[in-house]
């Protein structure tokens, strides 16, 4: 799989895809939709889509595709090779976020949780997918959050096409199984393949599983946090686990708008500016008072 242009840029988001089948662009197609790396607080999110015509879905079900939570990394990349070797008619398409752009996003002013940016990425593989001319006919996800809202959303976004969104479909639909390869895949190559854009002494890498109460991953946080400038963009800061590292190693920082926040309570910025021109009352510069003139216009 080449992850050069995540590789090239890492900070962002990139999407990758295969050939579109000439079959799915002429027959009915079921597409599956799963994610790697929802959980860690290191490394980046995967969506994938994965496609064939449901007249092949037997075909994609006789390769042994499977939850690839329950297949070993050698399975896993023996799969995807055979999937990229079926390309007459198995397609797919990946959608990778990275660390700084799920906690970025998830900090922000206007609020953009995990969910939502989980969801809205979905949506846009499939979109991605559409615009690409393949006939999608049917749609499987293994969900995120409640099933039903989020099967609604999909089904009133994409009405002419048949929604399934339900909890483990990546063991119940062999399309989703094949997305869910390809999600982790890629998610493990580019974690393996990471370019740090901070000199780290050692280029240590030993940050086990990257999930939150994993010991040695809490260990590699601890030991690379900067008291200034916290994590390298390889962390999710978003998360509670790098946040309450921070609040331990990390120095306090105080901003000069907390400061009157917390002496002034926190209100409307342009209230602020209307309050302040209607409390304060302008003098005529000393010029003017000086030599007893009034100026030709105030403010």
């Amino acid at each position: 799989m080449d992850l050069s242009e995540l590789e090239r840029d890492n900070t962002g988001r990139c999407r990758l895809n295969s050939p579109v089948p000439a079959v799915c662009r002429k027959q009915p197609c079921a597409l599956g939709v799963d994610e790697a790396g929802r959980g860690p607080v290191l490394g980046p999110m995967v969506y994938a889509i994965c496609y064939c015509p449901l007249s092949r879905l037997a075909d994609l079900e006789a390769l042994k595709v499977a939850d690839s939570k329950t297949l070993s990394e050698s399975e896993r990349d023996r799969l995807f090779a055979r999937m990229k070797e079926d390309g007459d008619f198995v397609g797919w398409a990946l959608d990778v976020l990275s660390p700084n752009l799920i906690s970025t996003s998830m900090l922000g002013r206007v609020k953009y949780n995990l969910n939502s940016l989980s969801h809205d990425t979905a949506a846009g593989l499939v979109q991605y997918a559409l615009d690409q001319g393949v006939k999608v006919a049917q749609v499987f996800v293994d969900t995120v959050g409640m099933p039903e809202t989020y099967q609604q959303r999909l089904q009133q976004r994409f009405p002419g096409i048949e929604v399934t969104v339900k909890a483990k479909a990546d063991s119940l639909y062999p399309v989703v199984s094949a997305a869910s390869i390809c999600a982790k895949v890629a998610r493990d190559q580019a974690v393996k393949n990471w370019k740090f854009v901070e000199k780290l002494q050692d280029s240590d890498t030993d940050y086990g599983s990257g999930y939150p109460n994993d010991p040695k991953t809490k260990a590699w946080l601890r030991r690379h946090v900067e008291p200034v400038f916290g994590f390298p963009q390889f962390v999710r800061f978003s998360w509670r686990t790098a946040q309450s590292i921070l609040e331990k190693e990390a120095e306090d920082v105080v901003w000069d708008d907390s400061v009157a926040e917390d002496q002034e309570g926190v209100g409307r910025i342009t209230a602020y500016f209307d309050e302040g021109l209607r409390s304060r009352t302008r003098l005529p510069h000393r010029y003017f008072q000086e030599r007893g003139l009034a100026p030709a216009a105030t403010l």
